[in-house]
């Protein structure tokens, strides 16, 4: 009886031990909330330092990824009341870059297109620019949730418009940037939207191309600061 006894007794010290440990743990690892301390104004991306990614997974084999290169990103922003904020974002379906550096048209013997990047901008089975040139994103809601920024807002893609949800984390922030004097600060935003939702569906059945894309944007915000009158 006494070995029993021993171990119910060490189960119960352990138990007891981990409810108690419990409550502080859950408590260092909640992410405190974002306090934004930069001024309130309009905030445009430096494309200097700056990319705005997106990502299909090819053939069950790897996350591929390609870039936007000419694009605009616009915040209004109200640091005290982040609800009143808004974020726009605006995007030359022609440019994106791959970084192929194969011989296209000898693989694509074909296709009807020079280069890839001209494949993904220009088919109709993909992004078909010359139609739908321009790629938008605006809010229609900022709010905190724990240490990031949860925005909700609507995608127009190949003239289609559905909802599409972002997360935001703060990366870093200056009331007055360390070069120029006007706010700054910086954010990593992800989310992720069905292809097939605005109608592209090539290559998704069977899925040789996932039909989720992943959006990512890692860079940095400036204060939009009108020149005095010279």
């Amino acid at each position: 009886m006494t070995k029993p006894l021993i171990a119910a007794t060490t189960l119960t010290a352990a138990t007891l031990l981990l409810g108690a440990c419990g409550p502080s743990s859950q408590q260092e690892t909640t992410a405190a909330p974002i306090e934004l301390k930069v001024p309130a104004g309009q905030y445009k991306h430096d494309p200097y330092h700056s990319t705005l990614a997106f990502s299909v997974n090819h053939l069950g084999l790897a996350n591929y990824i390609m870039r936007f290169t000419d694009y605009d990103i616009q915040v209004d922003l109200d640091p005290d009341n982040i609800s009143q904020s808004s974020l726009t974002v605006t995007i030359d379906a022609s440019s994106i870059d791959t970084d192929y550096t194969g011989d296209y048209q000898a693989t694509h013997e074909k296709s009807p297109f020079t280069t890839w990047e001209e494949d993904l901008t220009q088919s109709p089975k993909f992004l078909n620019a010359s139609e739908y040139p321009t790629i938008t994103y605006t809010s229609t809601g900022i709010a905190k949730k724990g240490g990031k920024l949860e925005i909700d807002g609507n995608l127009t893609l190949l003239g289609q418009t559905h909802p599409v949800k972002l997360e935001a984390t703060l990366v870093g922030q200056e009331p007055q940037h360390p070069f120029f004097g006007y706010g700054a600060l910086g954010f990593s935003v992800s989310g992720s939207f069905e292809r097939s939702q605005f109608g592209m569906t090539h290559l998704t059945n069977p899925p040789l191309v996932s039909d989720t894309v992943t959006v990512n944007f890692e860079g940095e915000l400036h204060q939009v600061v009108e020149q005095a009158a010279k």
